[in-house]
């Protein structure tokens, strides 16, 4: 019976295992090699996550710029730069088929801190002491 494509599972360990390869492997060529594109000179670059397709031949990489900023201008220069770091991953990792790289910028740190914000507004604080008013009054009854 073929699976629907609305079925969505979690990866597999060999996803895993290669996204995990992939992003070693980006991170050393990252911390040694020097980028003449004016969008990558002097920037730091940390990648958080490498998913890859499961049929392998894609893989989107997650980057953000050590330090904060704008990762728009780093997103092209890493485009530009594509074929130069599929090569030298390609020398890194022993595989049939290198996955294509799709750069994208990594979100979840803002959504992290748009999270601790909200929670440490006053109308959030006053709440959560409210509740915690509450629970003490609930235990001194019992």
């Amino acid at each position: 019976m073929p699976r629907s494509r609305n079925n969505r599972q979690p990866p597999g360990q060999r996803l895993l295992r290669v996204g995990e390869e992939i992003r070693h492997a980006l991170a050393a060529v990252f911390e040694r090699e020097t980028f003449r594109d004016p969008d990558l000179a002097n920037v730091r670059i940390t990648v958080t996550e490498v998913r890859p397709s499961p049929d392998l031949r894609h893989a989107r990489v997650y980057i953000v710029p050590l330090g904060g900023g704008d990762s728009k201008p780093v997103l092209e220069g890493l485009r530009r730069v594509k074929p130069f770091l599929r090569r030298r991953i390609a020398e890194m990792i022993h595989m049939k088929f290198l996955p294509d790289l799709v750069f994208s910028a990594d979100t979840t740190f803002d959504q992290a801190e748009h999270i601790a914000t909200l929670l440490h507004r006053p109308e959030v604080a006053r709440d959560l002491q409210g509740s915690d008013v509450s629970s003490d009054a609930r235990e001194e009854e019992e």
